[in-house]
């Protein structure tokens, strides 16, 4: 690939998917930070861009990768599948982690008052996250499938709960950040007991899932629906 540091983060990923896996090892945010160009990203993460294109222009990321299939799936797929894979992860992990961060906390809570902070952000993080998941079960994923299965208006528009859809991401994606931050870039302490380091582990699986998660939305998912919106209002102002 022949990358330009003009391009946005989200702009690379969609047509390159298989960079994911480099950009979060910069600790790049793809998703929620996607509109931002490539240098300011790379700036913004402390990391030189030449160093980033090096290896994002590697052939060893020429590689296909299944995110490709989700740009014309049809969008009930990948509703289906976000809820299937992500949503579901979410709340088998934040259930764990959560009893997990409780343990370590009361083993290892004097020498690392990081750990109460860390638990603290964590728990509010996962309730604001499983309020979030029921929003987009229960209200937009039906009205994107309604507006895929029926050429009908919709009662209101679809970008509106995208539009809060997305805020909240933001906001867990700085949660996940602060977390991150918290602890040391997930690297356990030299004395940290092997609970210690599943947490860490955990954590770190749990804000790449979510970063894939929101990036299938932001990136993919919803400015589809939107499309498919705004088609089907020039369809009904033609038939007009």
């Amino acid at each position: 690939m022949k990358l330009d540091p003009q391009m946005t983060v989200r702009q690379i990923v969609l047509d390159y998917p298989q960079a994911v896996r480099t950009l979060e090892s910069f600790g790049i945010d793809y998703c929620c930070g996607g509109t931002r160009l490539l240098e300011d990203a790379c700036r913004t993460a402390n990391v030189p861009i030449e160093r980033i294109l090096d290896q994002l222009e590697s052939p060893a990321n020429e590689a296909e990768s299944l995110d490709e299939h989700w740009k014309s799936a049809p969008l009930s797929e990948l509703a289906d599948h976000i809820v299937r894979r992500h949503h579901s992860f979410i709340r088998r992990e934040s259930e764990r982690l959560k009893e997990l961060a409780v343990k370590v906390l009361s083993r290892h809570g004097e020498a690392h008052p990081e750990l109460a902070e860390i638990a603290s952000v964590f728990d509010a993080t996962a309730e604001n996250l499983a309020l979030h998941m029921l929003k987009e079960e229960q209200v937009l994923f039906p009205m994107i499938r309604r507006m895929e299965e029926s050429p009908q208006q919709l009662p209101f528009s679809v970008q509106f709960p995208i539009r809060q859809m997305m805020a909240e991401h933001d906001d867990a994606g700085e949660s996940t950040s602060a977390i991150r931050s918290l602890a040391g870039g997930y690297h356990a302490p030299e004395d940290a007991c092997a609970s210690f380091r599943a947490l860490y582990q955990g954590l770190e699986e749990f804000e790449k899932d979510l970063h894939h998660h929101v990036h299938l939305e932001n990136n993919i998912l919803f400015p589809r629906a939107i499309e498919r919106e705004e088609t089907m209002k020039g369809s009904a102002c033609v038939r007009g």
